[in-house]
């Protein structure tokens, strides 16, 4: 998009704080936000569903209006939430990986993505592609257990995706990825 801005990412561990001022500035600003989680259900402590997490946000900013979007759903409740988000009824989309293509909504500047370890690095540059398709800065927060839980491939990937933020990047994040995983 014209006048585009390089997506400002962070690693951090989840956190209450950052999450709620985050969530607060992209709604002074008249913005939306996605939350990704790997998890549609429960995960027996590995990990928070999406209702789950739709009810933390819910406390963390009673304000927000939360929506939320899975590939279980049923085509016509997935339109309906996604057709809620485009129109402003949602100023959170709590989602899976399904948001990753496809999609331009200008107001949509922030997103966070839970354990984002778990997911490939070129799955996370699609999903941080979706924000920061206006004239707005954009941020992304890849939230991660603590560093030395994660696989050295994980903290390479995270590495690479926090380093090469400005726009046209792609090809760097290929080359890594490249050699992350081996031809």
């Amino acid at each position: 998009p014209v006048d585009r801005l390089a997506i400002r990412t962070f690693v951090s561990r989840p956190d209450d704080a950052i999450i709620r001022e985050a969530l607060r500035k992209e709604l002074a600003r008249g913005g939306q936000a996605f939350f990704v989680s790997h998890w549609i259900g429960d995960q027996g402590g590995k990990g928070m569903s999406l209702a789950d997490w739709a009810k933390k946000l819910r406390e963390l900013v009673p304000e927000v209006k939360v929506g939320i979007a899975h590939g279980q759903l049923s085509p016509e409740e997935l339109e309906k939430v996604m057709i809620g988000f485009v129109d402003g009824k949602f100023d959170v989309l709590v989602s899976t990986t399904i948001i990753e293509s496809g999609l331009d909504i200008p107001r949509a500047n922030t997103m966070f993505i839970d354990h984002a370890e778990h997911f490939g690095l070129a799955q996370l540059y699609q999903m941080r592609g979706r924000i920061g398709r206006g004239k707005e800065r954009a941020f992304c927060y890849l939230m991660v257990p603590p560093p030395e839980t994660l696989t050295s491939d994980a903290k390479q990937r995270l590495q690479v995706l926090q380093r090469f933020t400005e726009l046209g990047a792609g090809f760097q994040i290929a080359s890594h990825d490249l050699e992350i995983r081996g031809a």
